[in-house]
């Protein structure tokens, strides 16, 4: 009889004996202790987990888990992930990368694996920057910036991760930050739990090349008055005293008000399950200087991708074996039936 019981286990279990190697202060490291703090909790066995990573400093997270990993290529990790997915659905998949390796080369990888909803949990650190190429601005960097690539200032609109996530059909779309754990890890169990294609941006601070990118909405002193909460079935509101909130206007523009003026009952109510919602929620700020909205924006059930091609595969195994060898040999065209 096969022992279904997950064993008990610590975050000293699920750390490596691979020293974590950041520069001192990097946000990676409240990362990966949230990672690993929460990994205990969520039901699942250390052996049957995979984190997949691209290239980056993002991308050494898979050697400080004591995992199966697979450190792949720039921007290809949610490739593999997704042969891996197709191949194996029985493991846990988790694919981890920056802004950088995934929206530049492997911005084509990314969006076609929310679209097919394969079942992976991606984790995108974004810090505005090339951290580990020392410093040039990514597909994330804003309008001006100057880098070592840029020297007169970046010309390019910057992506916005969580439009782009949305806009590829991604069933489960959020935003944290490397500054709160709880938050972080509330974020990472609802898309540990989502099955199929969960996308979440996680803000992170990079302290040597671009620090302080998200200090005035994550910074402690910042984040009552600039961070606005989305909570599912309720009204969004935000400030120390919840005297902030959103509301759409009769021109169906999200605008955000003094809820005092214009009462709780013409607050927005927050529905993740309207992709429309979602996108408009995910373009209320500019940039990370204004209120700026975290939690889930979009969670919605659809068909996953592995678990649809195993029915194809059982559906054509159905009509018996095929004759390779007398197709390889029926001349230069064929019939597929």
């Amino acid at each position: 009889m096969t022992d279904t019981t997950i064993p008990v286990t610590t975050r000293k279990d699920w750390a490596s004996d691979q020293e974590p190697r950041w520069c001192p202060g990097c946000g990676d490291y409240n990362i990966l202790a949230a990672v690993q703090t929460l990994m205990p909790e969520l039901g699942v066995r250390r052996e049957q987990t995979v984190f997949v990573s691209g290239i980056g400093c993002a991308a050494r997270f898979p050697y400080y888990m004591d995992t199966y990993g697979v450190h792949t290529i720039h921007g290809r990790a949610p490739a593999f992930a997704t042969g891996l997915a197709v191949a194996r659905p029985d493991l846990d998949i988790w694919v981890v990368g920056g802004d950088g390796d995934m929206l530049s080369i492997g911005g084509n990888h990314l969006i076609h694996a929310l679209r097919r909803n394969v079942n992976l949990t991606i984790l995108m650190f974004n810090n505005q920057i090339y951290g580990l190429t020392k410093g040039q601005y990514s597909p994330t960097s804003e309008v001006g910036k100057v880098t070592k690539s840029t020297p007169l200032g970046s010309l390019d609109e910057p992506f916005n991760p969580i439009s782009v996530a949305i806009g590829a059909e991604a069933t489960f779309v959020a935003r944290t930050h490397d500054m709160d754990r709880k938050h972080m890890q509330a974020v990472l169990t609802a898309a540990h739990a989502h099955k199929g294609a969960a996308f979440v941006e996680i803000y992170q601070n990079c302290n040597v090349f671009n620090d302080g990118a998200f200090e005035a909405i994550t910074g402690k002193a910042n984040r009552e008055s600039m961070l606005i909460p989305l909570v599912h079935g309720e009204p969004v509101r935000f400030g120390a005293e919840q005297e902030k909130g959103v509301m759409m206007g009769n021109d169906g523009q999200l605008r955000i008000v003094d809820v005092a003026e214009v009462g709780e009952a013409n607050l927005l109510v927050h529905d993740q399950t309207d992709a429309g919602l979602a996108f408009q929620l995910s373009r209320l700020s500019h940039g990370p200087y204004e209120p700026t909205p975290i939690g889930v924006f979009r969670q919605v059930e659809r068909p996953e991708y592995a678990e649809m091609v195993g029915e194809q595969l059982v559906a054509a195994n159905s009509k018996g074996p095929g004759d390779l060898q007398a197709l390889l040999h029926s001349g230069a065209t064929w019939t597929v039936e």
